[in-house]
């Protein structure tokens, strides 16, 4: 056992923590530190240059850090997905007015989309984005472009894991999964295990012991955050530098005017019309926005925005569970609704291409009933050709933005994720659920603070699980087998 004198718990512990300066301690601040550390490595191996044409060192491992955090977010990706969808869905029946709450958060989803396509459109149309741009395809653009077709038929699973193979010419194999039909997997069998009933509950039962041990690893990835967005920004401005931004400035600056819009002044009037406090909202959520920022990934993200939901903003768990793992996939006001509006602007503009009414509205229907295409992985590429085949607008004009992709994704993705907050916070205070008691809280900064505390002793560590991770059992015999 551990003895009192090093016991975490213990009096003398709890002095060391608070001798420790805030930033070593608390999440946000980690965050901002690292932010300020990696722009200054970023200009600095910018200045170095390059080497015989090949990156300097410091930009290599700048990259290799930022590309390896993102590696380790992807990864849990799939499984993540699965299991949180399937518990999500399984954990409604424990819901009253289940398919009440489907509902409004499906409409709330759409209001809020035409809420930003609007502010998009009349961003495109008033700042004129593409009118005076000067800007090239990169070499790397491969011509890859999407379609309603298939993205339809990209819903139909070719195999159970959603798997999809891909060799290159140096007769090397890839393989990658289709996160949209993991989501439609998912959905199937959760609903299944819901008809199935009482002879389901050891599936529910293992699916919600996989889900707290996958967020417990992706836990473990994301406390390595500040470390991520040291390589992530760093690779950024020493990749993109300022030079990239300023040919397509007016563009950038649109996507970033149309992304504050909505995050500070879109979504705070949404929860001050409901009666709530911006400040304790932004305060709440904060924490996960920083993050989605950095790692430009929804799905990344989603265990740190399931837990400011539930823990910050006093959304119940029974229902965080449904409506998060929801939003991560399909609730992308940046990169489906901001972001494809002024581009769609911008490429019509560059190609002096003048659109109609018609066309404009077009584009407020992809935003709503398109969204799930970017299935919340880094990049909104797939919804933007979306966007453009679907106007009739020049595919090419994708290349021409993929230089600024990144710098952008980042504003895009903290807006989706701050999105992803909202709607349930809405909805469950329109239907009385909404806990005051946690919404109202004072923040300390750290969404890592009521961790349970690290025991050796087993039974303590599995009794705590289910109450400290975030998981969603579906029943009792759930969770009597997660305290097993």
């Amino acid at each position: 056992m551990t003895s009192p004198q090093t016991s975490p718990q213990s009096p003398a512990a709890a002095e060391t923590r608070r001798r420790l300066p805030r930033w070593a301690t608390s999440f946000g601040p980690q965050i901002i530190a690292a932010l300020l550390v990696g722009l200054g490595l970023g200009l600095l191996a910018k200045n170095m240059g390059t080497v015989d044409g090949e990156p300097n060192w410091l930009t290599t491992t700048l990259s290799t850090i930022g590309s390896s955090y993102v590696s380790l977010l992807k990864a849990a990706v799939v499984p993540l997905i699965f299991t949180a969808v399937v518990s999500s869905i399984a954990n409604l029946r424990q819901v009253s007015n289940a398919a009440r709450l489907a509902w409004q958060t499906l409409l709330w989803f759409a209001i809020t989309a035409l809420i930003a396509v609007a502010i998009g459109i009349a961003l495109g149309v008033i700042m004129q984005p593409g009118a005076n741009a000067d800007a090239t395809a990169p070499d790397g653009y491969d011509g890859g472009t999407g379609s309603w077709i298939g993205f339809l038929t990209g819903l139909i699973p070719g195999n159970f894991l959603g798997l999809t193979a891909s060799t290159s010419e140096t007769l090397t194999t890839s393989l990658n999964f289709n996160v949209l039909q993991v989501l439609v997997i998912a959905i199937a069998v959760g609903i299944a295990a819901l008809k199935v009933g009482k002879p389901a509950a050891p599936f529910l039962a293992l699916n919600a012991s996989a889900l707290a041990v996958i967020q417990k690893v992706l836990w473990w990835i994301i406390r390595l955050a500040p470390l991520g967005t040291v390589g992530l920004i760093g690779r950024a401005v020493a990749t993109y530098g300022w030079d990239t931004i300023g040919s397509l400035g007016t563009f950038t600056l649109a996507i970033y005017v149309g992304l504050a819009i909505v995050l500070f002044v879109v979504y705070p009037v949404l929860i001050k019309s409901h009666g709530l406090s911006v400040r304790q909202w932004f305060s709440g959520a904060w924490p996960a926005i920083q993050l989605a920022f950095v790692s430009r990934s929804s799905v990344g993200t989603l265990p740190l925005t399931q837990r400011v939901t539930e823990r910050n903003l006093g959304v119940p768990r029974a229902y965080a569970s449904f409506a998060v793992p929801l939003g991560a996939t399909t609730k992308m006001d940046g990169c489906a609704a901001i972001y494809p509006a002024i581009s769609a602007i911008f490429v019509a503009q560059f190609f002096g291409i003048d659109l109609s009414i018609g066309q404009y509205l077009l584009i407020a229907v992809v935003a709503v009933l398109g969204s799930a295409a970017t299935a919340g992985t880094t990049g909104a590429v797939v919804m933007l050709t979306l966007t453009l085949s679907t106007l009739g607008l020049p595919l090419e004009g994708v290349a021409l933005l993929l230089a600024v992709d990144p710098i952008l994704d980042m504003g895009r993705t903290a807006v989706n994720v701050a999105g992803q907050t909202v709607v349930p916070t809405i909805v469950a205070k329109r239907n009385g659920m909404l806990q005051p008691e946690l919404y109202d809280a004072e923040r300390n900064g750290d969404p890592f603070a009521d961790d349970s505390v690290e025991s050796d002793t087993p039974e303590t560590d599995a009794a705590e699980l289910p109450s400290q991770e975030s998981t969603s059992a579906s029943s009792a015999t759930v969770e009597a087998a997660n305290r097993g």
